[in-house]
This record gives structure tokens, sequence and C-alpha cells, in this order.
């Protein structure tokens, strides 16, 4: 089947708008494309980490209409059924909107005033009983450039505390570890652009079609338009939109990608179709650690900090650097059989992958996201997709590249770029390195002795820590922790223990965490504020605040400033006559600027539509990173040059296949994997407040193999109880339709909170990049 861009677009918005009966609180789409709008500003969509442009339709201090904008190079135009609903996100009838204190078992309203001074007060205290250490904030790939910065800020020079974490630990944090540990800097080398100019795509463990649809419908067109192009698609299931329009599918079992992608690297060795010149001039080799263990045990040796801070134990690599005749030897156990008898792939199909993507005559893109990043060895399987670039040099040119695509808005902008994770500092900086504490301590005006030199929690320790009573006061912001979390029903437990633990929760709609908070402190959203993103492609973008929040609702950026000041820190954030974004916005890009990640001065962005991509040098974007005629930091005669490494070489790395954490067994036989479905996003609490999406998919079912189905006498439609040793959720089931899932498998989104399948989810971890692995875990299935 042949669809164009906008024929795959339509047919999004048609499935986001058929289904059953909605909420009363939700209303339709049409009425609101119906009002006219006085005026139109931009800003980038809300939902994903595509930064796709909109333009918003303003009447009489509300948003009513969105469209896409022409002049984005994102989406140019285009947005899917989630971008057409961002008014609706605003408007739902339980919006928060004075904050709420807890009273016996209800809340009860109370002054703005008396609530940042109540935090204040809780911080203050745990820190003068317990230290700095039994505090955290816990933010959002959803809070805009200025908040992830200020809190950053805030945190670890205000407060001394590095227990600083974000929920892109749970969707990227893979990503950035196989980046630093390949090329030494975090970030694609490519972009978008490379959409439009590759022949081969291979998406492993991605479903675009369903989770970024406005890129994928870039490759639909390219397809549409040039017969040679091929799609490749690597699952553990498939899906109906992602996978027809597929020339390869290729079905591994769980979590023997890592066999697979060696398999191709082997292929590629063996019969001499590497890049010989391009490894000898740009690679080394190295190999790291084994059996490094999963982080399932608060005390696992690799993973977790023991109980007790003082006997934190960070995970190290110990890297050691391997010849090619090494790494040659090290392939030879994965020959394409082994990898088929490992992952149920046919070894004629794993060569069959493998010479397309070694073909020179060909352009490889490899795309990606929660499908490698949730992983156990998601740092290892990022570092083997880099090692196929390497091998070939298809890498940071115009339609070769490997790209990681994020499922946040500003899970890099804001997370990853402000440094807004408990070992990092902004701009690639790192908490542990001196001279980067110094050189933060510097740009922030703080002693540098206040900024900590151990990395604090990481998101899933920082949980477990609260639970055990180490952390006594954590602000959550932004975020739905006890829906996304995996092994949710514990740490959603151990928030309610109560005792010396308090939860403050800044939110928009009520919420499973805002359920076990002890303070709501209502918060402003998208276009009720001033805010920046930087999206998937190094992408920087700002929007002006358009709209009042409704009631007392206030942005997270004045909630940060206010906290600061009744914290005896107000000096943090007093920048004089300058306008307080401004102010903080320049401050941020001195940690970038001659360091490979600067950013255009804050009145660029301002005014430029769709943002532009860093590095920015003399206000020029980057498209291409690390190849001369594209990055201004790689010097002409220098050809390559992966800059983030000291000898300018990056890593080809021997990691080995390692099974999961747990697998099926007599008493829990099936795999059980999460993940997104198109109308929703994460968990559902903005989306289901739209009556059209809410209507399309009013629940989350489990999906499962019509053989399965059979053997537990299930129909589709009836219900299903889904049991793991942490917990159990009952679902409807569905066989086949968007999803086939193979026998032994079975599928379940997270978007419902009826159906919180992250009570059965296992919290193992990738001991290296601390991703939890949402993939795969055992459950057993019996009918309801």
């Amino acid at each position: 089947m042949k669809w164009s861009r906008r024929e795959f677009l339509a047919s999004s918005v048609a499935a986001g708008v058929t289904g059953a009966f909605g909420q009363d609180l939700l209303v339709p789409l049409e009425a609101q494309a119906q009002v006219p709008a006085d005026r139109w500003q931009k800003a980038p969509c809300r939902f994903c980490g595509a930064g796709c442009g909109v333009l918003v339709g303003l009447r009489r201090g509300r948003v009513v209409a969105v469209k896409g904008d022409q002049e984005c190079p994102v989406n140019r135009g285009l947005l899917c059924i989630k971008g057409y609903s961002l008014p609706k996100i605003l408007y739902g009838s339980d919006r928060f909107t004075t904050p709420l204190l807890r009273k016996g078992n209800g809340f009860v309203p109370i002054t703005w005033d008396a609530a940042l001074d109540l935090t204040a007060k809780k911080f203050k205290e745990a820190i003068a009983a317990s230290g700095p250490e039994s505090v955290a904030a816990y933010f959002s790939g959803q809070s805009t450039i200025f908040e992830g910065y200020a809190i950053n800020k805030l945190m670890k020079g205000g407060l001394g505390s590095n227990n600083l974490e974000g929920n892109p630990r749970l969707c990227m944090a893979s990503a950035v570890a196989g980046f630093y540990s390949t090329f030494g800097m975090d970030e694609p080398m490519g972009c978008y652009d490379d959409l439009d100019l590759a022949d081969a795509y291979f998406l492993w463990g991605s479903n675009m079609a369903e989770c970024h649809p406005v890129l994928f419908s870039r490759i639909m067109e390219h397809k549409h338009q040039d017969p040679r192009v091929r799609i490749v698609s690597l699952q553990t299931f498939t899906n109906r939109s992602t996978d027809e329009p597929a020339d390869i599918v290729a079905l591994f079992k769980p979590n023997t990608d890592l066999a697979l992608a060696n398999a191709m690297a082997h292929v590629i060795v063996k019969e001499g179709l590497y890049n010989q010149e391009f490894v000898s001039k740009h690679a080394t080799f190295k190999k790291g650690i084994e059996n490094i263990g999963y982080g399932v045990k608060d005390t696992d040796e690799y993973a977790a900090h023991p109980p007790g801070w003082a006997a934190y134990k960070p995970f190290a690599d110990r890297a050691q650097a391997i010849s090619f005749e090494d790494y040659r030897a090290f392939l030879e156990t994965y020959t394409p059989e082994y990898a088929a008898e490992v992952s149920g792939v046919p070894p004629g199909q794993i060569r069959e992958i493998a010479r397309l993507f070694a073909d020179p005559r060909r352009k490889c893109m490899s795309l990606w996201t929660m499908g490698f990043n949730q992983h156990v060895r998601g740092t290892w399987i990022n570092n083997l997709v880099y090692n196929l670039h390497l091998l070939t040099g298809k890498i940071s040119e115009p339609g070769n590249g490997p790209f990681s695509l994020t499922g946040q808005p500003s899970a890099c902008g804001t997370t990853r770029e402000t440094g807004a994770l408990s070992h990092l500092l902004p701009g690639g900086l790192f908490v542990a390195n001196p001279e980067h504490r110094k050189r933060a301590a510097e740009i922030w005006r703080v002693p540098v002795e206040r900024i900590a030199p151990r990395p604090g929690y990481h998101t899933v320790e920082m949980f477990r820590a609260l639970d055990r009573g180490d952390i006594k006061v954590i602000w959550i912001n932004t975020t739905n922790p006890f829906q996304s979390l995996p092994h949710a029903g514990r740490y959603a437990k151990g928030a309610r223990k109560g005792g010396e633990r308090f939860v403050i929760v800044s939110e928009v709609y009520p919420s499973e965490t805002s359920k076990v908070a002890d303070l709501i402190l209502p918060s402003a959203m998208w276009v009720e504020k001033e805010g920046m993103f930087g999206n998937s492609e190094r992408r920087t973008q700002h929007w002006q605040k358009m709209v009042e929040p409704p009631g007392q609702a206030r942005d997270d950026l004045r909630q940060i400033v206010e906290l600061a000041k009744r914290l005896g820190l107000g000096s943090l954030f007093s920048y004089g006559k300058e306008p307080l974004h401004k102010a903080l916005f320049e401050e941020y890009r001195k940690f970038g600027l001659g360091k490979a990640k600067d950013l255009a001065p804050y009145d660029v962005y301002v005014k430029v539509r769709g943002g532009l991509r860093w590095p920015v040098v003399d206000n020029r974007e980057t498209r291409w990173r690390y190849r001369e005629g594209f990055d201004p930091y790689v010097k002409p005669g220098e050809g390559v040059k992966f800059y983030g490494q000291p000898d300018g070489r990056a890593v080809i790395w021997a990691r080995p296949y390692e099974p999961a954490a747990e697998a099926p067994d007599a008493q829990y036989p099936f795999w059980l994997t999460t993940g997104r479905v198109l109308e929703h996003w994460h968990t559902g609490t903005m989306t289901r407040r739209v009556r059209e999406l809410h209507r399309a998919v009013p629940f989350a079912s489990v999906w499962l193999a019509a053989e399965d189905a059979r053997a537990l006498g299930v129909a589709a439609g009836q219900r299903v109880k889904i049991t793991s040793r942490r917990g159990e959720v009952v679902a409807q089931a569905q066989v086949g339709g968007r999803n086939s899932v193979p026998k032994g498998t079975v599928f379940v989104p997270f978007f419902d909170e009826q159906v919180l399948i992250n009570l059965v989810t296992l919290d193992a971890y990738d001991p290296i990049s601390k991703q939890p692995d949402f993939k795969k875990c055992a459950v057993r299935l019996e009918k309801a």
C-alpha cells in the first residue's frame, strides 16, 4: 500500500475519532474548531519529543483552536490527532485551581503563602535533622527549560542536594549513557532531515506510526516518492500501522536484540562489508565488565545504593582497550545461526538485514525509543547500534546516522541539557568532576563546596529511599510516578507511610500521584506560561505566555523562585531589572558556549519560528555534528571528528548478549511488555480528558495471541487477570487488530489508571544508565 504523508496523518486522525462514548467532563474537538480565533501565536506541541510547531488560536482569553505551523521544519503544517487536541487539555472540569492540604482522608484549600511556607518549613526541618540528602525533587521532561534549570540551581547550588531526578530517567537514560560511552557527548549527531534523505530505515522496537506519527509520515512520504526506499522493522510484536508498510519485519524474543545486533555486526565483518578506512581513522575498540546485575534488590552490588547514604557505591564500567582482531574474535560467537537460536529470527533474514545495512549504495537511518532504552542492558544495545553505523561509516552525514527518538517534549532540552538528573550539572557537566563543579559554582556565584561531589539518588533508588524513610521530603512536579514507575504499588505504599515523610505534588489534574500527596500545588500548563522546549534533534523552541491559568494556578518557575526566597536562597534568582526568563536563559547558555553545546541568545529564540538546532554558532544552527562542512567544531581537513572523546575517535564496544532479569517459567509463563497507543499519551492525565481520544480508546486492553486466548478459554472483550510476583490487574482481552503479539507474549498500554499495569511490572534496571525495564517481566493470565 502506498500512502502519502497527508493520507497517513488523515488516517491517524480518523483512528482517533472513532469509538465508544466519553465522559461528561470532555468537550468535543469539533465544537472548538468552529470557534473563530482573533489571533494566532507560535508554540511547540505539548506532547511527544518530535517538537511539532503549532499555531495557537486565541479568543477572549482562551485557547480555541490549533493548527500545524507550516513554517516549522519539523512538521511543515501537519499534526497528529493528539496535536489537534491541544486546546482540550487545558479545560478539563477537574483542574486543580487552589493549593490543597491533606486533612485526614481528604484535602482542604489553603492559601499560596501558607502552602509555600509549609513547603519551606518541611525542607528546612528535614535538612536540619538529616542533612540535604534527606530532601529530593522529581521533575519532568514536560517541564520547561527555565524550570529545569531553576530547580537544578536551587537543589544543587542552593541546598547542596544532588537528589534531583526527572522522569526522563524512565525513558531516555540509556540513550544518554550510550551516547556518552560511544561518542563522549550526548544527543544525536543527525537530525530530522535524515528522514527525507535516507533510503533504508531500521526501526528497533519503535512503533513510530503510533508514538511519533508525524515523523513516521515523513518516512512514508519518502517511500511513496522513491520505490528504492526500504523499511526494516525489528520488534517483539507487530503493530499494523508501523509494520504493514515495512519491507522486512523481524520478530525477536524479548531481550535478544543484543544477540541480533551482534549477529549483524558478525555478518558485516565476516563478509568484509565494513568500511576499513573509516574504522581505522575514526574508531577504537573497547570491552567492559559483564554480568553486571539488574538492580532488582536495593543492595545490588552494581546497581543501587545500599540502605544509608554513606554506603553509596557508584557503578564503574572498567573499560579495557581491545584491538579490531579482538573484536572480530568476540563476534565469532554471534553467527546468524546462534542468534537465530537465541532470538527466533531466521539466519537468512539476519544476513539479509545486515547486507542491506552495509550496502554502500544505501543511506541508512536507525531509529529507536523505549524498546531499546527501557532495557536492563539499554546502554549496551544503544552501543551495539552505534557499532553498526561506525563499522559501515554511515554516520554524521546527510541520510546516514543513528537516531534516538524521545517521548516527551523536552526530555532533551530540559532534563538532559540543563542537567536536571542526580549525576549531572548543566551543559553536559558532572557533579563528580571537581573542575565541572568549579565551573558551575562560578556561573551560579555560589561557594564550590556547596555543590556535593557525589551523585544523588537515581529515580528508582529515590523512591526506594522514600519507602525506607531515608528521604523525608520530596517535591514531585509535572509527572505522575505512582502510575508510571515499575512496581508502582511498592512506591505508592511507601509514600503513604507517613511519619516524617512529606510529599508535595505540583499538578494540573487529579492523578495516582496527587492521591498520595500531603500538599497539592495547582500548576499552570503549556501556553498559560512562557516556556522553552528542546526536542529530539537538538532543536530549541520558545513560546510566550498566551492565556491566564484557571483560578489560583501558578507556573512552576514562580513556585521554584518563591520557595527559594522562603529558604533564604532568593539571591539565586535575583537578576536586577532583567526579566527573569531572559536572565535565567542567558545564564544557562554560558555553560555551553565554546563547548560544542552553544545556544543562541534568548532574543533569537523569541523571534524565530520553528527554533534552532544546537550548537548554534554565529546564529547558524548545526544539522550534522562531527562532520567537516556541517559542524563548526570540526576544523577544515579533519573530515570526521568525534570530539567528545579525547582522541577524537568513537568507541566500538564488545557488548555480549545477556538474558533479562526475569523470564517466563512454569508459574508465570508469559512475557509482559508495556507501551503506548496513538490516542493516549503517558499516564493519560491529559488525553483522557479529550472526548474524542477517550471515546476512541476508553480503557487499556491486554493484547494476546489467538492461540493463547483459546488455551485460556478467553474471547476478545472478556476480562483477563494479569498476575506477577508483584501485583495483579484485570483488563479486557484483545486479539489482533492494531497489535499482533506472538504466542507467549502479552502487551498492555500504561495510560489507564483503572488498569494500572505498573502494579505488575518489575523494577529491574540497567546498572549503567539506571533506566528501568518496562518491556520484560513474567506474568500469569487467568480468565477473570
